[in-house]
């Protein structure tokens, strides 16, 4: 991969098991694949709260949305292996 490291951002709660999930497939892929990571739990803006509050975990990756609930490693490893 050349240029820059991929960043993602997850959006999620504590004690969600789904985030819990997301945030197991990251760390996965994080191992062969590194990018930037930023995890942000939507309890503490009012706003995130509003707009993801119903369909965390949310995954962007450079800041588009690909994942909402479920991330999927194998798409997850594809996108990562675009360069930027």
């Amino acid at each position: 991969m050349t240029g820059k490291r991929h960043a993602i951002t997850l959006y999620g709660k504590k004690e969600c098991c789904l985030c819990d999930e997301a945030m197991e497939v990251l760390e996965k892929v994080a191992l062969s694949l590194p990018f930037e990571f930023e995890k942000k739990d939507i309890t503490e803006d009012p706003e995130l709260l509003e707009r993801f509050g119903t369909v965390i975990p949310v995954v962007f990756v450079d800041g588009e949305q690909v994942f909402r609930y479920r991330v999927n490693e194998n798409r997850l490893r594809a996108l990562l292996s675009k360069a930027r």
